[in-house]
């Protein structure tokens, strides 16, 4: 199973052709526009599911099956925390619970970025004491940020899901500690000089056993289409 988390700076209907190059089962995109304003090419292989959410059809956060798996919104979604999305995914070799992240709320100032994820740990606890969960997208934080006055830091976030079992697949697999990240997710304005991680999937203690390859894609590859580079992740199940 692969699962890819890449935020497309919108316009994905004109991008979709580069990321499903590496043949996502799952694939989670923030900043995409609506599925009605998807009009792919004829050579582009059509998705068997899509959840999509958001309040502007030109931006919004999206999960495509390019597999068996089935996706459901959970009813206990929680709007007041919009760009996180508890979703049920059933039908394929292992079914799980995915939150598909944009931690980005403008409206919820004193919780935006890392805040947004961390009032969905806490209003979501029950699920994910579940066997099998996965949290990924953009998170919009690193430890870089936490001298920062906010109320809540990406390391309190890091240290409330090791609580419940869940770490970064990225930093468990690689072994590499959280800030020290070898391998950019974002560039601001695209510039080669400006990188941060800030995309991540937490994986439960359960999953983490079956990972396979971790990769994120260079900045000489997806500069031209994002300043996101993709976060693929492979698992054996």
């Amino acid at each position: 199973m692969k699962i890819i988390t890449w935020n497309c700076n919108m316009a994905f209907r004109k991008k979709a052709g580069f990321i499903l190059k590496h043949l996502p089962d799952i694939l989670i995109v923030p900043e995409c526009e609506h599925p009605d304003k998807l009009i792919f090419n004829k050579d582009i292989p059509p998705p068997t599911d899509v959840l999509w959410y958001g309040t502007n059809k030109n931006k919004g956060l999206a999960i495509f099956s390019y597999s068996n798996y089935k996706l459901e919104l959970l009813k206990v979604h929680n709007p007041e925390i919009k760009f996180i999305l508890p979703v049920a995914v059933t039908n394929g070799a292992v079914n799980f619970t995915l939150f598909a992240i944009w931690a980005y709320n403008p409206f919820d100032k004193d919780y935006n970025y890392i805040g947004q994820v961390w009032k969905a740990i806490n209003h979501y606890q029950p699920l994910l004491k579940s066997k099998n969960v996965i949290l990924t997208g953009d998170f919009n934080s690193n430890v870089f940020w936490d001298k920062l006055k906010r109320k809540i830091n990406h390391s309190t976030v890091v240290e409330q899901l090791a609580t419940l079992k869940i770490f970064s697949t990225y930093h468990f697999h690689l072994n590499i500690k959280q800030g020290a990240e070898a391998h950019p997710t974002f560039f601001l304005y695209r510039h080669l000089n400006k990188p941060y991680h800030i995309d991540y999937c937490f994986a439960s203690a359960n999953l983490l056993k079956k990972i396979e390859n971790v990769t994120i894609g260079s900045h000489k590859d997806w500069a031209k289409l994002s300043d996101h580079s993709p976060l693929m992740v492979s698992f054996k199940v």
